[in-house]
């Protein structure tokens, strides 16, 4: 009888561990989530004029600070020549006067009217080489260029002549229903499987959790950061997602 019960009893124990388990699985569900670029960058020029060369097309990767694009600019070239030239001069002149204030053949006020006018000149200088700058497009982050619309010889104003997604990291978007509130927080990690035929399991960082419950759907979304050094995972890709 001693023997019966203790067989009974191991095979309960396991039965109970069996079915403990499979809740555990089955609680574990994967989520449907989508993975999107990190940034997309609508990139313009900061003034209106003809783009002199587009340096870049759709599919290319660039990095920041790249020359995306530059516009004619032989005015503005003209004008950084003769403000340099401008400078040069009066900083010579004043260089000049400061020699003959230290030998007391001019005054103070001229000397000091001179100094003036030099650093003048060097700030016209320095305003005419921003207004170069802004000829010149570059990027402000490292990306891919997802589209293009304009080309060489095209006037452009202020609507985006391009734009520009980065691909790492990644952002996983995920809708969940409202009982998994409170469980999900920020800074846990979850497994992620990108579709087919990117495929593969890779580890993502939740960094939002949204506070505001849909009411019509019972559910609220959580967006994940997953690294993407090598751009082996294109944006747009669905994706089963696992919290733990």
């Amino acid at each position: 009888m001693m023997k019966f019960f203790i067989k009974f009893t191991c095979c309960l124990m396991l039965l109970v561990t069996s079915l403990v388990y499979a809740q555990e699985y089955v609680v574990d569900e994967k989520y449907d989530c989508l993975l999107e670029p990190s940034k997309v960058v609508n990139i313009s020029s900061s003034v209106p004029g003809v783009l002199d060369k587009v340096a870049v097309d759709r599919g290319d990767y660039v990095k920041k600070g790249q020359i995306l694009a530059t516009l004619k600019s032989s005015v503005e070239k003209a004008a950084v020549d003769l403000t340099r030239a401008r400078a040069d001069f009066t900083q010579r002149k004043a260089e000049r006067y400061e020699d003959l204030y230290k030998k007391n053949l001019i005054s103070i006020h001229e000397r000091d009217e001179l100094a003036t006018e030099a650093r003048t000149a060097q700030m016209e200088l320095k305003e005419a080489e921003e207004l170069l700058k802004l000829r010149t497009i570059i990027s402000p982050i490292d990306g891919v260029i997802i589209d293009r619309k304009n080309s060489s010889g095209e006037y452009v104003g202020f609507k985006p002549i391009m734009t520009l997604a980065s691909m790492d990291p990644l952002n996983v978007e995920v809708i969940v229903p409202v009982e998994k509130f409170g469980k999900i927080k920020k800074g846990i990690t979850a497994l992620v499987y990108p579709g087919e035929p990117i495929g593969g399991e890779h580890m993502a960082n939740i960094t939002i959790v949204d506070e505001v419950i849909d009411a019509a759907s019972n559910t609220f979304g959580v967006r994940l950061e997953l690294p993407n050094p090598e751009h082996k995972i294109p944006a747009g890709t669905n994706c089963r997602i696992l919290f733990p």
